[in-house]
């Protein structure tokens, strides 16, 4: 069988890729490319030269040590941040860690750039990684694509469902090698992602009927008492295309002397005007397994229905408690829900099998167990476990101990756009958690249409998909794209 079928009919990442983004079959209206540097992009220099954009919590902590691992091929050459102490911390991050690796007190100077744009304008950078809330993903991604840079971007896809449709369109158009963050497609650390995943396509539960994600919730609380902007914090630009509101620390990021605190989690990410929640924020890890183990990586689901609670007071209003259930034109029945094991469960008419990352946690709010004696991996049958896929059967992409960044690497070195998790892989399992936030908002069943990407008959569920963009910022107001037909 070749490594990019499936037995179900889905398109494949093979199909996928040969079809060129603008004007796809079944797709929804594409935005139309006007920016000069829509073709021809030059292939990257020797040594892939990088520019962070955002430089956080999931930036200091996972996106640059990783990409910095990758000596031989990349140099981080730039930072940026609306936050100046940020952007200032990240600057001495980068330049500490190749003074150690070197032994070259001077073996880099990193530039500074509090406005990412500027960074985009450059020629000697290649490459982006963009570490920024929720709210801040789809406006730098479509501009560094159009500037001719590959990029890295930490999940989830987008905030709306139409901001990912155009992001995945114009990475598509432009030939961008892009990656998402849902690491859980790397073999390092979690090599058990891809082995549960190979497993069930090839058929050893059975049928596959029902997958079951289990996530938390998110608590209730943060103080809306208005505070005044810190001076080192662009504020207006940090809020982006979405409202003016007054500032608090909590609605943000932390502002501390004590650098631990400073990089704690976020506010934002439990407050909806930036996030949906833990739907999408751990959601977008778990549901792309799903997806993964399903074969539906290029779709979506066809009837979603939820039930959630969300805090009557406080700041932070992401959802807390919360069930959805989901069908597949495949027939298999997706549950995502609080009350659940976390991590995802694949049951067939034979077994089921069930992964997770075991007890790793990360912060306090992780769905890891906590539990040492967690397996990452388990089955009703333990033995179809050590079960060896054969040379015939379906093989999943992913080299051996293959870390995320450094498969988005490899991929800039070929200039091939099938990284693990492409812009089209990324927006389906992204999407798939933003239809279930957009059923817990509607007493009702939906029923969506994934070639067209639109609810049937509903049109306040379809006035959902997209949010509205405050001047100057946001997709709508970039000028290299003319959005026709949204």
């Amino acid at each position: 069988m070749d490594d990019d079928c499936t037995e179900r009919g889905e398109m494949t990442r093979r199909e996928y890729l040969k079809r060129s983004a603008l004007g796809v079959s079944g797709l929804i209206a594409a935005p139309t490319i006007l920016s000069s540097t829509a073709f021809g992009k030059s292939s990257p220099n020797d040594t892939i030269q990088v520019g962070q954009i955002g430089c956080g919590r999931i930036a200091r902590g996972h996106d640059l040590p990783e990409t910095m691992k990758e000596t031989e091929d990349v140099r981080i050459v730039a930072v940026s941040d609306v936050d100046r102490q940020r952007m200032k911390d990240g600057k001495a991050l980068v330049e500490e860690w190749y003074a150690e690796e070197t032994g070259k007190e001077n073996y880099v100077d990193v530039q500074t750039y509090q406005d990412y744009r500027e960074m985009l304008a450059q020629s000697n950078i290649d490459a982006v990684i963009v570490s920024t809330p929720d709210h801040w993903h789809a406006q730098p991604v479509v501009e560094a694509a159009l500037a001719g840079k590959d990029i890295y971007m930490q999940k989830p896809h987008s905030l709306t469902v139409r901001e990912g449709r155009i992001m995945a369109d114009v990475l598509q158009h432009m030939g961008t090698v892009f990656q998402v963050g849902s690491q859980q497609r790397g073999t390092d650390p979690w090599p058990q992602f891809k082995r549960a995943c190979e497993l069930v396509r090839n058929g050893r539960v059975g049928a596959l009927q029902r997958v079951d994600v289990g996530l938390p919730g998110d608590p209730s609380g943060g103080d809306p008492t208005p505070m005044p902007v810190p001076e080192n914090l662009n504020y207006d630009m940090w809020l982006g295309r979405t409202s003016r509101k007054p500032y608090t620390q909590q609605r943000v990021h932390p502002q501390s002397d004590n650098v631990d605190e400073r990089y704690s989690r976020p506010g934002w990410l439990r407050c909806e005007q930036f996030s949906a929640g833990m739907i999408t924020g751990w959601g977008a890890h778990h549901v792309d397994a799903a997806h993964w183990g399903m074969g539906t990586e290029y779709t979506g689901p066809v009837e979603i229905q939820a039930e959630a609670e969300f805090p009557k007071e406080g700041l932070w209003d992401v959802h807390g408690k919360f069930r959805v259930e989901s069908q597949y034109e495949n027939g298999v029945t997706m549950i995502i829900s609080n009350e659940l094991e976390q991590g995802v469960r694949f049951t067939g008419a034979e077994d089921w099998i069930h992964v997770s990352r075991g007890p790793a946690q990360v912060t306090a709010s992780d769905p890891g167990s906590g539990d040492e004696e967690d397996a990452p991996l388990k089955a009703s049958t333990p033995s179809l476990l050590n079960s060896e896929i054969g040379p015939d059967e379906l093989h999943l992409q992913g080299r051996e101990s293959e870390e995320h960044h450094s498969n988005w690497v490899r991929k800039i070195k070929e200039q091939d756009p099938d990284t693990l998790a492409p812009a089209e892989v990324s927006h389906r399992s992204t999407s798939a958690c933003l239809l279930s936030h957009i059923a817990m908002k509607l007493p009702r069943t939906l029923h969506w249409d994934p070639a067209n990407e639109r609810f049937e008959d509903d049109d306040e569920a379809n006035s959902m998909l997209s949010r509205p963009q405050r001047y100057p910022w946001g997709i709508d107001h970039i000028d290299d794209l003319e959005l026709d037909g949204w």
